[in-house]
């Protein structure tokens, strides 16, 4: 992740920036407010603005006039037994801002989470960046013969290198290509002055969906905690997993009691349908049972068997 000294000046001239407020804080996120946490090779997000605490939960589950109790002890168990039983509306009542900068496939995976603000970069106003996603060799897989979504063997030697120079010759084509329509540089500079170049909501169709774009995404507690059981989980694509693995750990400086609780509940929880705690008793009571003695589908069987790390 590559910032321009104006970037690096902008970003350091907020951070210089002292409020007072009668408003809660989260001192360990004011430490990372504003700063870029890299997100693979030219992304990053960060923290832009927030609303609200640990306290604001309970505050908004007592309908208190205070912040929470007097005990911390106590509003961590309040916090994890709201998000244990499923209460959403007290999270509601914190919100975070992020700017993301991130490939356009991966911004189109993540759009489809409509419970957030959103405001995109303009490529029919501003000129993109010559930047695009190429995936480190450890992240060329295969298709995977049993999901149709994942990825299965990781590719080697020449054909891995014919990939990786393929994406790269693509997208720095596409770029130019990009640019002699436009008759513009990155900088806005005219390339040839006797043209009048193609318009730029047009000629940004010729770009590959591995070029960055950047937004401001701001969300409430509830639908981040969504978004992030989803996207951190093991089994998503590793592009925007990495993403919402940074969020978690912004999630940590900005409210630890309800980190915890998600790690606990949500990351580290596993849900069962009827039939999958029907045969996790049945375990329990000393009974093999098979996939073909369980009413489980294979699918099913294989899902529960690898969430209880156990063989299909």
């Amino acid at each position: 992740m590559d910032l321009t000294p104006e970037q690096r000046a902008e970003i350091d001239a907020l951070r210089a920036q002292r409020t007072e407020t009668r408003r809660a804080v989260a001192p360990a996120l004011e430490e990372i407010l504003y700063e870029p946490i890299p997100v693979l090779d030219h992304g990053f997000i960060r923290v832009i603005d927030y609303m609200g605490d640990d306290a604001a939960i309970v505050q908004a589950a007592r309908v208190s006039y205070g912040k929470g109790t007097k005990k911390a002890q106590s509003d961590a168990g309040l916090i994890a037994y709201l998000l244990r039983h499923r209460h959403t509306t007290p999270f509601e009542m914190c919100e975070i801002k992020y700017h993301v900068k991130l490939p356009i496939f991966v911004a189109r995976q993540w759009i489809r989470h409509r419970t957030a603000n959103v405001n995109e970069y303009s490529a029919r106003y501003s000129i993109l960046d010559r930047e695009y996603y190429v995936p480190d060799p450890d992240q060329l897989g295969t298709q995977s013969r049993s999901n149709r979504q994942g990825r299965g063997a990781v590719l080697e030697g020449e054909e891995a290198d014919h990939v990786l120079g393929l994406l790269r010759a693509d997208a720095e084509r596409c770029y130019t290509d990009y640019e002699v329509m436009l008759n513009e540089d990155s900088d806005g500079n005219k390339l040839d002055e006797n043209r009048a170049g193609l318009a730029r909501e047009l000629a940004r169709m010729n770009l590959t969906l591995n070029a960055y774009t950047q937004w401001y995404w701001k969300i409430d507690l509830h639908n981040l905690l969504h978004f992030l059981s989803l996207r951190a989980d093991p089994h998503a694509q590793y592009e925007i997993r990495v993403y919402a693995d940074a969020m978690v750990e912004t999630l940590r400086h900005w409210l630890p009691i309800t980190y915890e609780a998600f790690v606990n509940y949500r990351q580290g929880g596993l849900s069962l349908s009827a039939k999958g705690l029907a045969v996790v008793k049945r375990m329990l009571d000393g009974e093999a049972v098979t996939q073909e003695t369980s009413a489980m589908s294979k699918r099913e069987w294989r899902e529960l068997m690898e969430s209880l790390g156990r063989e299909a």
